[in-house]
């Protein structure tokens, strides 16, 4: 490689204040040429990054740790370009009545995949902080895991074809779901856990955490072969995601594996309860080449 050949990436991330400038070229390296996929939802595209599709991506963090589990090509770099709070995207339907977390045994519960990354957040919630038994939930998937290896347990089953996760929930066919806090801006769906940020930054406070969804891999190959790339993209992103330090959220966009450690030892921990993955990962062990 010279000066006047970059290295070119295919790579792959979703549309964000935080990338747009990476993504426009504004935030650019004369080493690296960016050949940026056409995706505007990067859930779209987890599967073809799991199978080692691209040579840099965005990933959700529960689907890159069952990559990981079962050998998949791709590695992890220490950035996070997406995240959102968990507590406020369980909701219910407010017209059949009051739903609390210590109501939801027996339930059915609306999810897009069994290993959404919200979705394993809001259970650990569940199960830590209010002493919910997941197994005693009924949980209706809408989508199939992004790692096909991955199994999902006898109380998780499939949506009826033709059916979305937010309308089964406005029609009474769900008793709750996780969904966007935009889907609740009219009343009729409501967050089961009250007062949802007051216990977001109650959680935040106890576990010493950031929530984080979609965090930077390489593509294994390449991490070997060439490792300074990991550094320059990590650079970039970080330069990227300075254009814009008033977003939404923007505390959460975090990078620096010391800056990720608890919030990455959080989530491997309610995977492996979860029995998402077969073991609880070693934070360093994320970032193995």
């Amino acid at each position: 490689m010279t000066a006047a050949s970059p290295l070119k990436l295919k790579a792959m991330f979703g549309d964000y204040p935080n990338t747009a400038a990476l993504k426009s070229g504004a935030v650019a390296s004369p080493r690296l040429q960016f050949d940026f996929a056409d995706v505007k939802l990067a859930q779209t595209a987890f599967k073809a990054v799991v199978r080692g599709e691209y040579d840099v991506a965005e990933l959700a963090i529960v689907t890159y740790l069952q990559a990981l589990a079962h050998g998949k090509p791709v590695t992890l770099l220490p950035a996070v370009v997406m995240a959102g709070p968990p507590h406020p995207c369980l909701a219910y339907n407010t017209t059949r009545g009051r739903l609390g977390p210590r109501d939801l045994a027996g339930k059915r519960i609306g999810i897009r995949a069994h290993s959404v990354t919200t979705v394993t957040w809001v259970r650990g919630i569940l199960a830590n902080d209010h002493g919910v038994d997941l197994d005693s939930i009924q949980w209706v998937a809408f989508e199939d895991p992004h790692v096909p290896e991955c199994v999902e347990p006898a109380n998780v089953s499939r949506a009826p074809a033709g059916k979305t996760l937010v309308g089964m929930l406005r029609a009474g066919e769900l008793d709750a779901g996780v969904v966007s806090p935009s889907d609740q801006k009219d009343g009729l769906l409501a967050p089961v856990i009250e007062e949802p940020m007051a216990a977001l930054a109650r959680w935040r406070e106890r576990y010493g955490v950031r929530p984080l969804n979609h965090v930077v891999v390489l593509h294994r190959d390449l991490a070997r072969a060439q490792p300074w790339v990991a550094a320059e993209v990590l650079g970039l992103l970080q330069q990227s995601a300075a254009r814009v330090p008033d977003m939404p959220g923007a505390d959460c966009i975090q990078s620096g594996i010391e800056a990720l450690r608890q919030t990455l030892d959080l989530i491997i921990h309610y995977a492996f309860q979860q029995r998402l993955i077969p073991r609880r990962f070693a934070v360093d062990e994320l970032f193995s080449m």
